[in-house]
């Protein structure tokens, strides 16, 4: 059996569930935000001191990264000279190695 879409009935009964809903809305209060993942949320301005701490931790962190960026580079710096003594024959070796290592070949 279908209702027809004039039936008093269906009216009545959809008017009670709307009024349910605004009294249910009543009781509960205003809704909350609806949950949004933390890095789409408004961020809180952070103080004054706050700032200034971040930054300078941000600048000791800098900081230190061009040290150690620095004295890596300096300890570089003096490479040892290729003494000419053997140094053809090692590099010769090496190429040959490498070669070997390179290659599809089995060694037996």
């Amino acid at each position: 059996m279908t209702i027809s879409p004039d039936d008093p009935r269906i009216e009545t009964a959809l008017a009670r569930m709307r009024q349910g809903a605004q009294e249910r809305a009543a009781v509960l209060g205003p809704a909350p935000a609806p949950w949004q993942p933390i890095w789409k949320r408004p961020r809180k301005p952070l103080t004054k001191a706050e700032k200034k701490k971040r930054l300078h931790l941000q600048r000791q962190r800098l900081q230190r990264a061009g040290r150690r960026r620095f004295f890596t580079g300096q300890s570089r710096r003096p490479r040892p000279r290729r003494n000419r003594i053997g140094s053809a024959a090692s590099r010769r070796d090496a190429r040959a190695l490498s070669r070997l290592r390179h290659s599809s070949a089995w060694l037996w």
